[in-house]
Order: C-alpha cells, then sequence, then structure tokens
C-alpha cells in the first residue's frame, strides 16, 4: 500500500551501477549474482531465498536496460542458468569483439 512522502524522515537517488562499474570485464556472472552485486554484496554471499527473490527480481530488469553493454554465455548444461558479463566495448569505450560477433549472428 503506498504511504506519503511526509512518512520518510529522508529520501536518497535511486541511483544504481552501470555494467563497467559492477563486473569484472574478466568473469560471467548469473542473474542471483548479478543481483548480491547490484546490493554490494560479493556474488557467492550467503543469503537467505527470500532476499535472493528479492534481489533477482530487481537483477532481471537491470540486466534487460543495459543489453547493449554486455554479453551472454550460452550455459554450460540445459539446467545450468545463463552467465552475463561486460561486453568488450562497454569496458573499452570502443568497439570491440563481442559486438563483432553479435552483428554475425
Amino acid at each position: 500500500m503506498p504511504r506519503p512522502r511526509s512518512a520518510f524522515e529522508e529520501t536518497f537517488p535511486c541511483d544504481f551501477y552501470e555494467p563497467a562499474e559492477l563486473f569484472d570485464p574478466d568473469l560471467l556472472y548469473t542473474i542471483p549474482e548479478i543481483g548480491r552485486l547490484l546490493q554490494g554484496l560479493e556474488p557467492d554471499a550467503e543469503i537467505d531465498a527470500d532476499t535472493e527473490a528479492v534481489l533477482i527480481d530487481w537483477a532481471i530488469p537491470w540486466v534487460m536496460v543495459h543489453a547493449d553493454d554486455m554479453v551472454v554465455a550460452e550455459p554450460p548444461t540445459d539446467d545450468s542458468p545463463g552467465y552475463y558479463g561486460l561486453a568488450t566495448d562497454a569496458a573499452t569505450g570502443s568497439p570491440g569483439d563481442d559486438a563483432d560477433a553479435a552483428d554475425e549472428r
């Protein structure tokens, strides 16, 4: 249920990371790991299932919004999650192999 703004002592800007700020360019991450990173946690941090569900709910739209700056890898097995990472050009600010590969698909 909505609450009046006056019920809160303070509000903060809704500021999210850019992929280049969040990811190590040499690593790929699952959606749950991205959710942890968005909260300033280590990708392998232990969190309860309810918290993880909320973080996943935040991470999925973040990935969709930043898709142009990211790459996705084929899951290693049919029942494995996808892995996402920084596109080469997003890390360097110049066209890279990942962008060229996407054009060829």
